[in-house]
């Protein structure tokens, strides 16, 4: 089978009240419309043709994907006149599933599921989804043997039609021949003056094939967003599902309302996560890694027995086993921790290997550093790795003991067992278990006067 997924993208979203176009507002920090796309691409899809309009540009320039095209509808004049849009662009033989750039949530399972409904004898399959409160949504229409009849907009319907609580939500997949064929002969006589889409199941029923239809296992794999409301809503259901899967794998999630996924997350028995803990892009936390309160880990990689204290920032590094990170901790990109390291409060490492046993206590900036084994690094100590220009690095080796307020002025080495005196600035080598310092001598300034106002 060759399969064409159009995705309908087209919108303003008056509504959102934004500058941004609605298929471009952050779910969980990704735009609405590349969850679509990455959905798409899940199926092995030969082409995906993303129907655009407003904010053409933008949406060209945010959203990615593999087999992906775009085409312009330059005035909305409703769904099918959207999907016409793609017509040279998928074949008779193909089949077609049209999808919507605000309905990023649809499960691949689900999809598959419509897709392998579709056959000769049934060219076309609905998702359709039954709501408590259905308004807003177009009817699903069936005969007194159940079969799908059509589909009735809400603006075109009267209390009858309006009692149904199946819905449609706008998710079908049809054969490419009858789709180029039924959409050659719609109008748009209706409330709207606009071209359904919808239209078309009456058409498939009037040639005598049955429609054929799939509901999703969760009710957010079809919702819609229009709003800033719908945004939030979708926002903490999305959350919560991330939360719940999280739990069934062994982690215990302190509260599944204030925890936020915006990747993907992996993890080995016995995770913590306290709470407004935000996990970001590719993160993996090993068994018994316990995570602070209002942490962020942006593409990290933490072994097991790691106890991430609170209001703690790692981004794009690698944790070894048995560390201890914060409170107040930043680790940046290119961090990478051997076992058993110690890093403390208010303490910032920066593309910097920190060795096995080593401690970074408190109130410091390792920038540029490879360091050895158990060392001590003492409050207050900064590597200067930058002259304004260029970055230099620092090498320190195992077992050296840096005291506190202590400048290191890379290009530098401390070699192994080194010691170097508490408030010392050192531009040069400094010998292997050797005491090194650089003070100036003290002096009382005899009979100065302290500033007043």
């Amino acid at each position: 089978m060759v399969l064409k997924v159009i995705i309908l993208a087209a919108g303003k979203g008056t509504r959102m009240r934004s500058n941004l176009p609605k298929v471009l507002q952050p779910l969980a920090q990704k735009p609405l419309l590349q969850h679509v796309i990455d959905t798409a691409q899940s199926l092995h899809c030969d082409e995906i043709i993303t129907v655009i309009g407003h904010g053409a540009e933008q949406v060209k320039s945010q959203i990615t994907g593999r087999h992906l095209l775009f085409t312009l509808q330059e005035e909305q004049l409703g769904t099918g006149h959207a999907v016409m849009q793609a017509n040279s662009h998928y074949s008779e033989s193909d089949t077609v599933l049209i999808l919507y750039g605000d309905v990023p949530l649809t499960a691949t399972s689900t999809l598959k599921r419509l897709l392998d409904s579709i056959d000769a004898q049934h060219p076309l399959s609905l998702l359709t989804v039954t709501l408590e409160e259905p308004t807003g949504y177009g009817r699903i229409v069936r005969d007194s043997k159940n079969a799908v009849q059509a589909i009735v907009e809400q603006k075109d319907a009267n209390e009858q039609v309006l009692a149904i609580t199946e819905v449609n939500t706008g998710i079908m997949a049809v054969k490419g021949s009858q789709l180029k064929k039924w959409l050659s002969t719609l109008d748009n006589r209706n409330a709207q003056a606009e071209y359904y889409l919808t239209d078309i199941i009456s058409m498939a029923v009037s040639e005598g094939f049955s429609i054929q239809t799939t509901q999703p296992d969760n009710e957010i794999e079809v919702l819609g967003v229009n709003d800033k409301l719908q945004l939030q809503r979708l926002e903490r259901q999305y959350q919560y599902e991330c939360a719940k899967q999280l739990m069934q794998q062994g982690a215990t999630v302190v509260d599944a309302q204030r925890l936020d996924v915006r990747g993907s997350v992996t993890i080995e028995p016995d995770v913590t996560l306290d709470v407004n803990v935000v996990l970001e892009g590719m993160v993996s936390l090993g068994a018994n890694v316990t995570v602070g309160a209002h942490c962020i880990l942006k593409n990290v990689q933490v072994a097991q027995n790691t106890h991430i204290h609170p209001f703690s920032h790692l981004e794009d590094c690698i944790v070894g086993q048995d560390c201890s990170i914060g409170p107040y901790a930043r680790l940046r990109p290119g961090t990478e921790l051997g076992n058993e390291a110690k890093v403390g409060n208010f303490v910032e490492i920066k593309k910097s290997k920190i060795g096995v046993g080593s401690k970074v206590s408190h109130l410091s900036y390792i920038g540029d550093t490879v360091m050895g084994n158990d060392v001590n690094i003492g409050a207050g100590t900064i590597t200067c790795n930058y002259d304004g220009v260029n970055k230099y690095q620092t090498m320190i080796g195992d077992g050296v003991f840096i005291g506190s307020d202590t400048q290191l002025v890379a290009p530098v080495e401390i070699d192994s067992g080194a010691t170097i005196g508490a408030g010392s600035t050192i531009t040069k080598h400094a010998p292997a278990n050797e005491l090194t310092l650089s003070r100036s001598k003290q002096v009382t300034i005899k009979g100065w006067q302290k500033p007043t106002k």
